[in-house]
């Protein structure tokens, strides 16, 4: 049994949104959430190739994608957000359980 899903996580079978700590900006704008896409084995095979081998670049660039906002933006959020945004992408892939 998976453990119940946090307040800060709306999940969507094809997206999740998360609710940040404190308003940030992304992409210019000032937002006190962000939703990640459902990612498609296309954009891990991009995030991975712009990486040139670094986790957690890869990482960054995965869900700057999906979020489309530039990865530039995420490394400016809070790390406490940066791990709820980590939280919910992991939520958003994991298997649905039987």
């Amino acid at each position: 049994m998976s453990k119940p899903l946090p307040k800060y996580l709306a999940l969507a079978a094809d997206r999740v949104t998360v609710t940040l700590s404190k308003p940030t900006e992304l992409n210019g704008i000032t937002l006190d959430a962000i939703t990640l896409r459902a990612p498609t084995v296309r954009d891990i095979r991009n995030a991975q190739t712009t990486a040139a081998g670094n986790e957690e670049q890869a990482e960054l660039n995965l869900f700057a994608s999906l979020a489309e906002v530039g990865a530039k933006d995420l490394e400016g959020m809070a790390l406490k957000d940066y791990t709820r945004l980590q939280a919910g992408y992991f939520r958003l892939v994991q298997d649905d359980e039987l």
